[in-house]
């Protein structure tokens, strides 16, 4: 008899044989399942067969075992599953939640017959992995592959993990796709869960907000549909008591709802991040967390979030972790036992194990035995294996002896810049740098973003979310949202949102934006989530073929987001902020952008125009002070420091044109009277024509607007041939 699990939503069939059946949307009656050969539900992976007559028979390798049977039985708990397997001496108890809008599936217990392992010392069975649901989809118009959800107008099918520690993923055949869940031993059998929604488009995201609730896992759901989701930031690696108040100016002079602060706004720092780790606060907080906290004070008075960027799993090279003794509970990517003692004065380290692979860059060869950092220049490829050229107390610590068969690794160096290493998250040292995290978090930051995420352990897929998560549960208040700089299946609930692309020169902005936050956009929105179109630089114009950061370059990333409902974030400068001539019109584009977004100003016709990235648009303001979305596209010049772009108003011809570098004065050779404007039809000046060869005299600084008594191409021939003059 088949096997019947119906909640509100769907109904699943499972066969006393342990196949998926039916997975049918009720509202509709649409079959969710693939009309292809069914797959087993369940099914266990060994290592190699392990009773006598299976590995006597079959091939010792790593095999797995599908179902061959499922019994049902009601219990006080709700639905348990008893599964059978082909070849596998014992049966996996799988307790089942019928929720009204999910179904979980928890390995609860393995039944195991006396008779299956006789005479071996072992603790069976010997699963390496449990395989807790494994669904045959077909192809839907979007799959979103950090949520493993398989969607299209019509439904959703989902196959998620409901704790941290199963495996998610899928494969993709012509005509389907396989969604599945999987326990792992190295990281959780017993007690592992995964869930499986199946719901009409529209109502996935309630679903996953009543899983989330009912797991106590993160609002992945509610932060997707919250105030701040959308909000730009603006990002400070430098603002402490002393200039918060030019922050806050600048940030509200750009309609920012967020400021992102830097770890290295509170903390000590220097040489990237060799102090990362010690969390000692800079001179500018005498009263150290009390300084912090009313520094965020008048931060949220100014109507500005803030949030806190750091870097999780990075250990400085310079820090009390490392120096003058190595904490133990540093990552190292391989293990080397001492083959000979090594005493404090040795130069060559020999070792049991083959270090062929071991990393070869100058500034990451570096090993750990005991509390000693040791450098390395080579090391041999055959026995006696040796690592040769050795620098002793690498770091500042101490050289030691070190006895025949002590075990010390190869410390896993970040490759971003290498003045920092990887904490091991198999240690506690993730939960010791996340209580320093959450005391500076507790000043009042309501936000946050985790850097340097992909510096893990392997499996990447689980420790990336999972030492956010050891962080983010530590946080308190919960963060209104997350960003990361890396992502995984679980991390889905605490990151809302992410990965902000880093950084563009302006010289090819605009092509990077096409090529990588462009494109990432429609695929995160299979994801039910958004990115972040970058943490963009700040260039002054001087001395730059490529005129620095300008209007036009804010004016084209911030547009490309807005139209997949993105935010961006701007690095400051305050130098460069101070310094740059044309400052008040780049915050001014940041600030129309960040009102409509706040507002959701834009049509779904204005964003189905964005997204044509060969375009370009820009935000006007009309005299009412309204808002009007206006194709418009750059014109040649005849110096390479003004810049120009045409653009229509009731059927004439008008030019937004600026200097890029300063205010002077453009001779342009139109021969006909234009009006000039600050903004579109606002303050209107005539300007007649005033020289005898027929040209303007115009002066030119921040952003205006010409209407010519010309056509385009008599506008563009004119603008070709201008001139910045009296210099």
């Amino acid at each position: 008899m088949s096997i019947l699990l119906e909640n509100d939503l769907a109904r699943l069939v499972l066969s006393e044989a342990g196949y998926a059946e039916s997975l049918v949307l009720k509202g509709t009656g649409e079959e969710c399942l693939s009309s292809a050969e069914p797959v087993p539900f369940f099914s266990v992976t060994q290592d190699r067969p392990f009773n006598n007559e299976v590995k006597l028979a079959h091939p010792n390798k790593r095999t797995t075992y599908p179902a061959k049977s499922i019994r049902m039985e009601k219990t006080e708990g709700g639905t348990r599953l008893t599964v059978g397997f082909t070849l596998a001496p014992y049966e996996a108890v799988v307790d089942v939640k019928v929720a009204p809008r999910y179904f979980a599936f928890t390995l609860a217990d393995w039944i195991v017959p006396d008779a299956a392992y006789p005479g071996l010392a072992m603790t069976p069975p010997p699963a390496a992995e449990f395989r807790l649901i494994a669904l045959s989809v077909p192809h839907r118009s979007r799959f979103g592959a950090w949520l493993n959800v398989s969607w299209d107008d019509r439904a959703a099918v989902c196959v998620l993990a409901a704790d941290p520690t199963p495996r998610i993923d899928s494969e993709a055949f012509r005509d389907r796709r396989l969604l599945t869940a999987d326990a792992v031993r190295e990281i959780r059998l017993k007690g592992a869960s995964a869930a499986l929604i199946c719901a009409p488009s529209g109502d996935f995201l309630d679903a996953m907000d009543s899983l989330e609730r009912d797991f106590g896992l993160p609002s992945g759901a509610e932060s997707r549909r919250s105030e701040w989701i959308n909000a730009s930031a603006y990002w400070t690696a430098d603002c402490t008591p002393a200039n918060v108040d030019e922050h806050i100016r600048y940030a509200k002079a750009g309609g920012f709802r967020m400021m992102l602060l830097y770890y290295t706004c509170l903390f000590r720092e220097r040489g990237g991040y060799a102090l990362n780790g010690n969390y000692d606060w800079r001179d500018e907080y005498p009263e150290k967390l009390d300084d912090a906290r009313r520094m965020c004070d008048k931060i949220r008075a100014a109507g500005i979030t803030p949030g806190l960027h750091f870097l999780q799993t990075h250990i400085g090279l310079d820090s009390r972790y490392c120096t003058p003794d190595a904490d133990p509970r540093l990552h190292k990517v391989r293990r080397f036992t001492l083959s000979r003692p090594l005493t404090d004065a040795d130069t060559e380290i020999a070792v049991e194990e083959d270090p062929t692979g071991c990393v070869t860059d100058p500034r990451c060869r570096i090993l750990q035995f005991g509390g000693e950092l040791i450098a390395y220049e080579a090391y041999t490829v055959e026995r006696p294996f040796r690592f040769t050229g050795c620098v002793r107390g690498l770091r500042g610590t101490t050289p030691r002896c070190h006895p025949y068969g002590e075990v010390g690794g190869l410390l896993d160096v970040s490759e971003f810049g290498a003045s920092s290493c990887y904490l091991d998250q198999d240690t506690s040292l993730q939960d010791e740098i996340a209580d320093k995290i959450a005391e500076a978090y507790s000043a009042g930051f309501r936000f946050c973003y985790f850097d340097g995420s992909e510096g893990t352990n392997v499996p990447n897929e689980y420790h990336i979310p999972m030492a956010q998560y050891r962080v983010w549960r530590k946080l308190a208040p919960s963060p209104y949202y997350t960003e990361g700089a890396a992502k995984a299946h679980f991390s889905w609930h605490h990151l809302s949102g992410g990965n902000a692309f880093d950084i563009f020169p302006p010289a090819v902005f605009k092509e990077m934006i096409r090529r990588y936050p462009a494109e990432e956009a429609p695929r995160m929105r299979e994801d039910f989530t958004r990115l972040n179109f970058g943490w963009w630089g700040f260039w002054l114009p001087y001395g730059r073929d490529d005129g620095g950061t300008q209007a036009d370059l804010i004016e084209y990333g911030t547009s490309r987001a807005a139209a997949w409902d993105c935010p961006v974030t701007i690095q400051t400068n305050r130098s460069a902020f101070g310094r740059h001539p044309r400052m008040g019109d780049i915050l001014e584009v940041f600030r129309r952008w960040e009102d409509v977004r706040a507002r959701h100003l834009l049509t779904d016709e204005d964003k189905q125009a964005l997204r044509d990235l060969g375009k370009e648009h820009i935000l006007l303001l009309d005299a009412d002070g309204q808002y009007i979305l206006t194709p418009y596209e750059q014109i040649g010049t005849g110096d390479p420091r003004v810049r120009a772009y045409l653009l229509h108003r009731g059927g004439a011809p008008v030019v937004v044109f600026w200097q890029t570098d300063g205010d002077g004065v453009l001779r342009l050779p139109l021969g006909a009277p234009v009006i000039l404007t600050r903004e579109i039809d606002r303050d209107a000046l005539r300007f007649d024509v005033d020289s005898a060869d027929g040209a303007l005299l115009l002066p030119i600084g921040d952003r205006a607007y010409l209407t010519a008594a010309a056509d385009d191409e008599t506008v563009r021939k004119a603008f070709a041939a201008c001139a910045l003059i009296g210099e």
